[in-house]
């Protein structure tokens, strides 16, 4: 199969037009192919990089995901995006909800630009994403996105990486994963602009870190909103130090500090910080 979406550099000049000269950053690096743009931008940060720097890339070789998970695609293929905040200290005791507050940006990006592209061709556009807790992107069950948030500086200037990959024009063979999917495949009708959905994605983690930061109460209510994992019937994989074990039971919901509230199958209620949650068919 044959990719649709053009795999064309981003246009970085328009993109600061947008996010830099008319949008809230205060800088925007490109590159061609690095390692990984959240290491790029952790050591801009120890350099003083400012706040709102963003770092965005063509093609990267060492992207990971949460767990050191490696999250590959060929160049062109993805949006991968990072982008540096420094927060006041006092937003540091919610750090459980940072990616909870990042999946759901890369949900209004998606969402955004799936309105856009529908208003352009004059028809529906096939995307319906939700969250798996706690940022699994997913379209039809299939994620989408890759997520991790670093710490450049928790001590007395934090500093936070944000970075993510979308996969926007892989094929069938491309994914790293059969249980990934990407733009094109979800709608094959369609094809989206890269340095558009780049834009949308810089300016949906602006306001939706922004909102972290202050502790909003309305970033978990949109998050909740859109969390598919919540009422689902679930198992989750718990790490722990004798080793992992494995719950049965239903999502209840998610706490105001990100933890996910689960009942397990005897109706012992959980509050779980950390785990691999797979949805389960209801019987």
């Amino acid at each position: 199969m044959i990719s649709r979406s053009p795999r064309n550099p981003v246009d970085t000049d328009a993109l600061r037009r947008r996010c830099v000269d008319g949008g809230p950053y205060n800088r925007i690096d490109h590159t061609a192919r690095t390692g990984s743009t959240n290491a790029d931008l952790v050591a801009a940060a120890g350099k003083g990089a400012p706040e709102w720097t963003a770092a965005i890339t063509e093609d990267q070789s060492a992207g990971r995901g949460r767990h050191g998970r490696v999250w590959t695609a060929p160049a062109g293929s993805q949006v991968i995006v990072s982008v540096l905040i420094r927060p006041p200290r006092s937003s540091l005791g919610r750090l459980g909800t940072l990616p909870l507050a990042a999946g759901l940006a890369v949900i209004d990006a998606v969402t955004a630009a799936a309105g856009r592209t529908a208003a352009d061709s004059g028809h529906p556009v096939a995307l319906d994403p939700v969250l798996k807790w706690p940022n699994d992107v997913l379209i039809g069950g299939r994620k989408l996105c890759g997520i991790l948030a670093e710490a450049a500086n928790l001590s007395d200037a934090p500093a936070v990486v944000v970075g993510l990959g979308i996969n926007v024009s892989l094929t069938e063979e491309e994914l790293p994963v059969p249980h990934a999917i990407s733009l094109d495949l979800a709608d094959p009708g369609h094809t989206f602009d890269r340095t558009l959905l780049t834009g949308d994605v810089l300016l949906a983690l602006h306001h939706r870190l922004t909102q972290w930061a202050a502790g909003e109460p309305a970033l978990l209510a949109d998050y909740r909103r859109v969390c598919s994992s919540i009422g689902a019937r679930a198992k989750v994989v718990v790490p722990a130090a004798e080793g992992e074990r494995t719950i049965y039971g239903t999502v209840t919901g998610v706490a105001d500090d990100g933890r996910l509230l689960f009942r397990d199958e005897d109706g012992t209620d959980h509050e779980l910080a950390a785990g691999d949650v797979t949805h389960l068919r209801s019987v």
